[in-house]
């Protein structure tokens, strides 16, 4: 999942709370043809109702109280104080209404004891509205719903003003929809309030009630983009990745949000829910790179855009957290489920759970998906082109001897030598590229493609490197074998077993000093090379000479490559290990030949071999 999420094109994310902070507060409230502001923020319920600057009365506004009685009642959140701290249990949106009517005076414990309730119409993506039932004071049942204005008007047919309950004309309702419009121009997030005496024989609680209601009034509410979005956003700009805004508000709310936190630029383009059912899957397909906002969407339409993305080509995270998003989720490439708000359906769906319900978490975790990525090619690449030179060694001495005789075309690494270069020499190194922190472009650069392998560009640096080390270690293997042995080499004379000027009498080839010797030089010189050679496996399109101190930036790294030169030198002067390995001590002339073979790794800069088309590699 980290690794596809490093590969993302595209993240749909939801507003409240993940590229908003999700801390509602009702700034303005529409009731009996006026306009309150409301002061206070956050969830401390303290603040006044102001018209036109001056403070409202609220016992002499019924309609405004009844507004703010609806708002708190057909509501299913708590506020509560923590160590002198305002607490939210449920959803921050709700919390905010309840919060408002606390300004007003309405204690939200004694509103529950007058108004208990007795039935619920729950709220959910499609419905776009919640109604719930209570008996009133007068032992009425009264039902009360909340929910976005267009869908509570239309099943609206009267309104309150003046105290008086009359006709909703056609003409209301657009004077209603404009002021609407205007305060979603605002960034504000608007509900809108209705009632209806029921029935007191009504039993079941049906949508059936929820027909002729009776319109109170609007109230809208801030929720401020997080700043960290707004970073987060601009990181994803430069990173290639495009950000889209899902949300079941207003368009205008949405569009507000959206250029604040630069999602949306001018010549983009934003739909709504209604906009996407008339428009089938090849149409949308044909537009859907344009669109940045998604407005009054239900979960279905999740589904709609995921599907329309990927048939462009692109990479898609998608962000739900209801129990219906739970099917775009998984049809994601990356599915992100909300840790705080999100269901457990969502949650099992996804791919990445959101601990914290914050946008700016999910670019974090991308530009992560882009470090795991980028190390896990570092050290393939470290490995793969340090371990081919062996195969090419080997075989190569193997194939002579058996054409010439051991004696002329021995081994040059015998299987411990070897066991000791992949295990020892290449494992401290390669385990600590894993870790290696990430480079300065991870996130300026576009996404890569999907298709592209995990050894994409890396031919040209794996047939460089394992040439050179091949070639550093036939040299070394050849000059003290064959051009200056220190003694009569066994391919010399007849043998085995070999006399030794001081009498010494060998049985075996691998215990004769020549070849010991020799050995010892082509397995310093293959372990040393990949000592070296790791240092240019670090990026790839810098070598070490251009990296300056961030050569050291991972501690980890330099102990790992600097303890395995101090192991593979020193089990040639410990007694006990040059038994063990066949190997003897290389004297300073030697051992300072070999180190200088070996750093041709130093040498093969990814600048010039990575990356370059020789062969197509998948």
């Amino acid at each position: 999942a980290a690794e596809t999420l490093g590969a993302v094109t595209v993240i749909c994310s939801d507003k409240t709370g993940t590229l908003t902070k999700g801390e509602m507060t009702v700034r303005r409230v529409y009731a009996d043809n006026k306009i309150f502001e409301v002061t206070g923020v956050g969830y401390e319920p303290k603040g006044e109702f102001l018209y036109r600057g001056e403070k409202v009365n609220i016992e002499e506004n019924m309609v405004l109280t009844s507004l703010l009685k609806i708002g708190a009642l057909c509501n299913n959140a708590l506020i509560v104080k923590e160590k002198d701290k305002w607490e939210v249990v449920g959803d921050p949106t709700e919390a905010a209404l309840i919060v408002a009517a606390e300004k007003a005076g309405l204690k939200y414990k004694e509103l529950e004891k007058e108004y208990p309730r007795i039935g619920e119409i729950p709220f959910t993506s499609e419905r776009k509205r919640m109604t719930t039932i209570h008996l009133s004071p007068e032992k009425e049942k009264v039902a009360f719903m909340k929910g976005a204005p267009e869908v509570i008007l239309e099943r609206c047919s009267h309104i309150v003003e003046d105290g008086k309950i009359k006709k909703l004309t056609s003409k209301k309702k657009r004077e209603i929809l404009k002021i609407n419009e205007e305060m979603a121009m605002e960034a504000l997030r608007i509900l809108g309030m209705a009632y209806k005496i029921i029935p007191k024989e009504t039993e079941e609680f049906t949508e059936e009630i929820e027909k002729d209601m009776i319109f109170v009034g609007l109230e809208g509410m801030i929720d401020p983009p997080r700043e960290e979005a707004i970073e987060a956003n601009k990181k994803c700009q430069k990173a290639g990745i495009k950000t889209v805004m899902i949300t079941g508000d207003h368009k205008l709310t949405a569009l507000a949000i959206a250029k604040e936190i630069g999602i949306y630029k001018e010549g983009d383009l934003a739909l709504t829910g209604e906009e996407l059912e008339k428009i089938d899957e090849k149409e949308l397909e044909e537009i859907v790179e344009k669109v940045t906002v998604y407005a009054r969407v239900s979960p279905e339409h999740k589904l709609k855009i995921v599907k329309a993305l990927k048939a462009k080509g692109h990479i898609v995270a998608m962000t739900g957290d209801g129990v219906n998003d739970a099917p775009a989720v998984k049809t994601a490439d990356i599915g992100v489920a909300m840790g705080i708000t999100g269901t457990d359906v969502t949650k099992e769906a996804s791919d990445l759970i959101l601990t914290d319900d914050n946008f700016a978490t999910i670019v974090r975790a991308v530009e992560y998906g882009r470090v795991i990525y980028d190390n896990i090619r570092k050290y393939a690449r470290f490995l793969i082109a340090c371990n081919f030179d062996e195969l090419l060694v080997i075989g190569t001495f193997a194939i002579l001897g058996g054409i010439f005789g051991q004696e002329m075309f021995p081994l040059p690494l015998l299987p411990a030598m070897i066991l000791w270069i992949n295990l020892v020499t290449d494992g401290g190194p390669a385990i600590a590229l894993a870790t290696d922190p990430p480079e300065d472009d991870v996130m300026e650069r576009p996404p890569r493609k999907p298709e592209e392998g995990i050894l994409h560009g890396m031919l040209a640096f794996i047939i460089a490197s394992f040439l050179l080390q091949a070639a550093g270690t036939f040299l070394v293997f050849a000059l003290e074998y064959y051009i200056w042995p220190s003694q009569t080499p066994p391919w010399m004379t007849s043998g085995p077993p070999w006399t030794l000027p001081d009498g010494t009498i060998i049985e075996k080839l691998i215990d004769h000093p020549v070849y010991k010797e020799a050995a010892t030089a082509a397995f310093v010189q293959a372990a040393m090379f990949e000592l070296f050679v790791v240092w240019n496996c670090r990026s790839e399109k810098r070598s070490v000479w251009r990296m300056g101190r961030k050569n050291f930036s991972n501690k980890f790294f330099v102990v790992a490559v600097f303890a395995s030169i101090a192991l593979t030198l020193g089990i040639c002067y410990i007694p006990v290990t040059q038994q063990m390995f066949h190997l003897v001590p290389l004297t300073p002339r030697d051992l300072l030949y070999v180190v200088g073979v070996a750093s041709w790794g130093l040498f093969v800069f990814p600048e010039i071999f990575m990356n370059k088309k020789i062969l197509k590699w998948k």
